[in-house]
């Protein structure tokens, strides 16, 4: 695709990469085909191929209006176009460009400004999160039934954090949301480490990887807490920390991409290119761990219980681990059920779900039908996000799938 960049852009590290995306697309459409917004809206301009059009014509220095900000709020960012693309497009971060620079030529209404300025207050803050959690979970049976939904339900007390002191360690990404809203999922994943001879360590002064931030155009707030968490890691990377483990695919995705965003900060860029090499979804690092953990489980690892898998999209198109989770848990036993379209997201999205209600419901109800098609049991996944969007629409448990191979290795 040629491309004329406007001056404000040109000649950038934004605009040089932005040029680079912009001449990788053929425009040849097949992206539409996998993007979920297209298939319920039939609108060009709300598929990627139209986006990246608004994209190029704004970078171009043609002026945005209300109408190129909704189509790009539109848009998920579920990256399932790049897996599409057989060029390779980076649609994702062109995204980012793009929607940022329209962010500061068009600007909000005040209402909507406060309501995004909102949610990177809070859902980064654990001490302000938590406390919002607990108090929605308290007056559950008040609020009204569309509410109700969306108040994830009390956990039980988690299992003992594994004490054992391993010679092998490697850091814990937490995740803001599932500190509080699942906090079993972490400890699960300290377990069966544990039992691989590995020890999870939590670092308290990490904090929000940057995604909600990211995606919602405030790059130097983002980039400010990506350098709090790199401040953080650094001295226990130093001392041999192995990885950088995340049990959310939505926080993962993004620590994988501190080098890049970083790249230009002279203080940081080393470091956190080093960051992004270390940070590991926890199923890659079961996936290597996987024999040992057989082996030392005192009896066969296997699993009656018919399960449905829900791969987020973080997982599948930003972190390229398509099928890796499905494998692993039919080698230990699981049966997993038939999922059509496995490659649309469920609408959840980070802060999609609250900024894009209706077609975030009409994709959690499409994803729902069919996770459920199967008569599965229960329904496993590997993002915070996702876990709770999908528990909303069905009364069948949905868990993580580090909680479900901690049981099983347990018994």
């Amino acid at each position: 695709m040629q491309t004329n960049l406007a001056p404000f852009i040109k000649n950038t590290a934004e605009g040089k990469e932005a040029e680079a995306i912009l001449r990788k697309c053929t425009h040849c459409g097949m992206c539409t085909a996998t993007c979920p917004t297209y298939q319920l809206l039939s609108d060009e301009l709300d598929g990627p191929r139209g986006r990246i059009y608004l994209i190029k014509q704004v970078l171009e220095g043609a002026s945005p209006s209300a109408k190129t900000q909704l189509h790009l709020d539109r848009c998920l960012t579920c990256r399932s176009c790049e897996t599409t693309c057989p060029t390779g497009v980076r649609y994702g971060r062109l995204l980012e460009i793009g929607r940022r620079a329209v962010e500061e030529r068009v600007g909000r209404k005040p209402a909507e400004a406060a309501r995004r300025r909102l949610l990177r207050t809070v859902i980064p803050s654990r001490r302000l999160f938590n406390p919002i959690v607990a108090l929605g979970q308290l007056a559950l049976p008040l609020l009204p039934q569309e509410l109700q939904r969306k108040v994830p339900a009390p956990r039980g007390p988690a299992k003992a954090w594994p004490s054992t002191r391993r010679t092998r360690q490697m850091l814990l990404l937490e995740s803001c949301a599932q500190t509080s809203v699942s906090p079993t999922t972490n400890v699960a994943a300290a377990r069966v480490l544990d039992r691989a001879g590995i020890t999870l360590v939590r670092v308290p002064s990490a904090g929000c990887c940057g995604a909600v931030s990211l995606h919602l155009s405030v790059q130097e707030e983002a980039l400010g807490f990506m350098r709090r968490n790199i401040d953080a890691w650094w001295p226990r990377i130093s001392s041999g920390a192995e990885a950088i483990v995340s049990t959310a695919s939505g926080c993962g995705v993004t620590v994988k991409d501190y080098g890049h965003l970083l790249a230009h900060d002279p203080a940081y860029a080393d470091r956190a290119k080093r960051i992004s090499a270390l940070a590991k979804d926890i199923s890659e690092v079961i996936l290597t761990e996987k024999d040992k953990l057989v082996t030392g489980h005192r009896s066969p690892v296997t699993s009656q219980q018919r399960v449905a898998f829900h791969s987020p999209c973080s997982l599948q198109h930003g972190m390229k681990l398509q099928g890796k989770v499905e494998t692993l848990l039919e080698s230990l036993g699981y049966e997993l059920t038939p999922v059509p379209d496995p490659h649309l997201c469920c609408g959840s999205a980070g802060t999609y779900s609250i900024l894009q209600p209706e077609l975030s419901q009409r994709l959690l109800a499409n994803k729902a039908a069919a996770l459920t098609g199967g008569s599965p049991t229960a329904i496993l996944t590997a993002n915070i996000g996702c876990q709770m969007h999908l528990q909303s629409a069905t009364k069948l448990p949905v868990r993580h799938w580090i909680e479900a191979l901690d049981d099983t290795l347990s018994q």
